[in-house]
C-alpha cells in the first residue's frame, strides 16, 4: 500500500540525497571519570554515508557530561543505577537513544583475608591458602564490591626464583609470575601460591594491584602478601 501511494503522488517523490537516518554505535559502559567516544554516521535515502554535521547530547546529564558535542566525547560523571542515554542528531533528525551504563570507579583495594601464610612443605604438593583482595567503592562509609574489574597479581620476590608460581586453579602447575584476575560479583580477586621444584624459598612476596580506567592506581594498591614455605 505504501508503494501505491508513492506512485500516485509523483510530485512528492523522495529526495534520496537528504539525510534520512543516523547510524550510531557506542560502548555499553564506561567507568566514572573515564571518556566515552561514541560513533555516528549520517545515511541518505540510498543507505550511503554522507557528509553532515552530527551533534551529540546526553539525555541524562547528571551521569554523563558532554565535553564536545561535535566529536561526541563525553565523561562519566556519576555512577548510574540505570543506563544513561546518549543521542546524535543532524538538524531536526535524531537517532534512537543509546543506553550507556556509568560504572563506579574503585576507590579502594584492600586485603580480604590474612596477608601472611605459612605453608608446611608436603612430599606431594605444597599450596598456600587463598590470597584475597577486594576491589570496592565506598558508599556511605561501607565498601561495595565491584565486579568484573581486573586485579594484577605479581610475585615480586622469591629467595629462589622460579621455585613458586601463582595459581588460580588448584590443578595448575605452570610457572606464572604475573597474572590478571577478574573480580567476582562481590569484588573479590583470589590467587594461591604453589611450590614447584628447586631449592626451598624461605619467603615469597606477592602483590595485588588495580588501576582505574583512566590509568591511575586504585588507592590501597599494591596490597602485599608474604608466603613462607616451612620444611
Amino acid at each position: 500500500m505504501t508503494l501505491s501511494a508513492a506512485v500516485a503522488c509523483g510530485t512528492l517523490a523522495p529526495d534520496f540525497d537528504q539525510v534520512v537516518a543516523i547510524e550510531v554505535a557506542s560502548p555499553d559502559s564506561l567507568e566514572q571519570f573515564d571518556t566515552l567516544r561514541p560513533r555516528a554516521r549520517a545515511l541518505d535515502g540510498r543507505g550511503d554515508s554522507v557528509a553532515a554535521t552530527i551533534l551529540w547530547a546526553t539525555l541524562d546529564a547528571a551521569f554523563l557530561t558532554v565535553v564536545n558535542e561535535t566529536t561526541g566525547v563525553m565523561v562519566g560523571k556519576l555512577p548510574s543505577a540505570a543506563p544513561a542515554r546518549i543521542q546524535a542528531r543532524v538538524g531536526n533528525l535524531r537517532s534512537n537513544p543509546l543506553p550507556v551504563r556509568v560504572l563506579a570507579a574503585a576507590d579502594s583495594l584492600v586485603a580480604a583475608g590474612p596477608t601472611a601464610d605459612d605453608v608446611t612443605v608436603s612430599p606431594t604438593d605444597s599450596l598456600s591458602d587463598s590470597l584475597k583482595v577486594q576491589l570496592a567503592d565506598t558508599v556511605s562509609g561501607s565498601l561495595i564490591g565491584l565486579a568484573g574489574r581486573p586485579v594484577v597479581w605479581t610475585i615480586t620476590y622469591a629467595t629462589t626464583p622460579g621455585s613458586v608460581t601463582l595459581v588460580t586453579n588448584d590443578t595448575a602447575h605452570a610457572l606464572v609470575s604475573v597474572d590478571t584476575v577478574t573480580s567476582t560479583v562481590s569484588g573479590i580477586a583470589v590467587v594461591k601460591v604453589r611450590l614447584l621444584a628447586g631449592p626451598l624459598p624461605d619467603s615469597v612476596v606477592v602483590t595485588a594491584g588495580a588501576r582505574r580506567a583512566v590509568g591511575t592506581s586504585v588507592p590501597g594498591s599494591p596490597v602485599t602478601f608474604v608466603v613462607r614455605f616451612l620444611p
